[in-house]
């Protein structure tokens, strides 16, 4: 399929009937698997992300009219996944749970060589490390180190002062790192 850029895809989707459904076809095309791993990073497993992903791509359909062009399809569509994201966790009685900083360089300085483990459980250590974290915590992690928020950013969204999230992450990338090490030990 020929890659479409966000005029193209509005402009075909403006059309209506079939021109719409070709529209929303190339969504899926060229954006499905991008917002897929930005969900997996939060929902940690495929059924979950699957289903946030549907929500999602439904969601996009289903506004599509309504985007004003403000900001880039892809960014208005990463609004909706994380949203989405968030309120699939909060029905399951999980809060997002992920934090990052400058002090994430912190986290590759571990004693112990990580280098030497597959990608897959490097990635296991990290969540399991996450989800130990306090909420807050979490969730500052994720914003920073995930989605590569800044601090304004993500005190605009939480409603926090920059000082407290820059605390809260410094808090949890010890945590993590502690927890790293803890299991580092064991392997």
């Amino acid at each position: 399929m020929l890659l479409l850029d966000d005029k193209e895809i509005l402009k075909l989707h403006r059309k209506g009937g079939a021109s719409s459904q070709k529209a929303f076809n190339a969504i899926v095309a060229q954006y499905a698997e991008q917002l897929y791993w930005q969900i997996r990073r939060q929902t940690k497993n495929h059924e979950d992300t699957n289903d946030v992903l549907q929500n999602t791509l439904l969601k996009v359909y289903k506004a599509l009219d309504k985007f004003e062009g403000k900001s880039a399809l892809t960014t208005w569509m990463y609004s909706i996944a994380r949203n989405e994201t968030y309120t699939f966790l909060e029905k399951r009685n999980k809060q997002v749970k992920q934090e990052y900083d400058d002090a994430s360089l912190e986290l590759l300085t571990i004693p112990g060589d990580l280098g030497g483990l597959p990608p897959e459980q490097i990635e296991a250590l990290l969540f399991r490390a996450l989800d130990t974290l306090p909420d807050k915590q979490a969730q500052v992690f994720q914003l920073k180190y995930f989605e590569n928020m800044s601090f304004k950013s993500i005190s605009q969204q939480l409603g926090t002062s920059v000082g407290g999230l820059k605390a809260s992450y410094h808090h949890a990338v010890k945590k993590i790192e502690e927890n790293l090490k803890n299991a580092l030990n064991l392997l």
